[in-house]
């Protein structure tokens, strides 16, 4: 879908990278920058699942000659993407005003925590503080129980690398409307309270109100997971009345008064605990024989390697495993398009003399 479309990504972590992923998913040509004679951060490994389908090229932007190279690279580009503090790519003398200087129709994608400007925007931060900064955080969690999260969906995928991909699509398709390029202030802080707004919307008429587990997503015994006797969690979310109805009857508490009225909030902490009693009594997988495939709206929790193998992604193809390295597959799909195949993640520096060589004949 992004076949032609050129985006030039300067080595970081995190976001930056799942977001030029995700354009590489998409088809486009994405040249990943990598520190010359650098080393993959510690836990990640040197052919990182997130550099697929990219070529790589070894740049030292300190160094007179690469930094020229790199001018070049901007100069062909419809995007760059960089996820430093603000002012280290000023520094480097690569900034905005530098970069459309040599391209007027670049579009300047910049991934940051706490956005370019601010009172907090020089400050170190991880996923976890900007989502609890923005507000993101507050309805994670049963009432009682410190807010979690999963590790880095909400913040650094959710709110960051996914606005950072919508900022740059939008200001590429300006670009070419227009040939005027931009700078894309992609904050994780502003991307994860946008993301709230669904909530907002449930908020106003009374749904979700700001003590913690008086929500009808974070506190009712429809709304949560369930150990089971296996040590295994079911999932629970009948929100509707009629799928409601559906998950009493399929466990005979279908006329029990304690689950009579599904919104009464002072029925829900003792109709939890019942329930609690009720899921420890079988295991996942016999529970999961039950309501899979009914309106019930329940689901056993499975770790990767396990949906991975489950029947529904034999139908839908979500993971694969090239090599022996569990990933997704990308998302969204495309009619008429063909079936996905995973792509080699490059080693660093492999197509250093390959582009070198495309920049040499322009």
């Amino acid at each position: 879908m992004l076949d032609g479309i050129r985006i030039i990504e300067v080595e970081g972590l995190g976001p930056g990278p799942f977001a030029a992923m995700t354009l590489a998913d998409l088809g486009a040509d994405v040249v990943v920058v990598h520190r010359k004679g650098g080393n993959p951060t510690p836990g990640v490994p040197e052919r990182s699942v997130l550099d697929r389908g990219k070529r790589s090229i070894a740049l030292d932007l300190k160094d007179a000659d690469d930094l020229d190279v790199f001018r070049r690279l901007v100069a062909g580009a419809d995007g760059l993407i960089e996820g430093f503090r603000p002012g280290v790519m000023e520094k480097l003398g690569m900034g905005p005003a530098a970069c459309h200087a040599i391209n007027p129709a670049l579009v300047f994608g910049r991934m940051t925590g706490w956005g370019q400007d601010g009172p907090l925007s020089h400050a170190a931060g991880h996923d976890l503080n900007y989502i609890s900064m923005s507000g993101a955080l507050w309805y994670a969690g049963v009432p009682g129980d410190a807010p979690v999260t999963p590790a880095t969906l909400v913040g650094d995928i959710g709110g960051g690398a996914l606005y950072l991909v919508v900022g740059m699509l939008a200001g590429i398709m300006q670009a070419r409307a227009t040939g005027r390029g931009t700078v894309v202030d992609a904050a994780i802080y502003d991307g994860s309270a946008h993301m709230m707004n669904l909530l907002m919307s449930l908020r106003q008429g009374g749904g979700m109100p700001d003590a913690r587990g008086q929500g009808i997503l974070d506190g009712p015994h429809w709304c949560r997971s369930y150990q089971t006797r296996d040590g295994g969690w079911m999932s629970v979310q009948c929100l509707e009345p009629k799928f409601y109805q559906i998950f009493l009857e399929l466990l005979g508490l279908g006329d029990d008064p304690d689950f009579a009225d599904q919104f009464d909030r002072a029925l829900w902490p003792r109709a939890t605990e019942r329930l609690k009693t009720i899921f420890a009594s079988k295991t996942r997988d016999e529970w999961a024989d039950l309501f899979l495939g009914t309106d019930a709206c329940v689901a056993p929790v499975l770790s990767p390697d396990e949906a991975a193998a489950h029947d529904m992604n034999a139908a839908r193809g979500a993971w694969a495993a090239p090599g022996g390295v569990l990933q997704a597959a990308p998302a969204p799909r495309f009619a008429g398009q063909p079936d996905w195949q995973p792509k080699a993640a490059p080693a660093r520096g492999e197509h250093t003399d390959e582009i070198l060589a495309e920049l040499a004949t322009k």
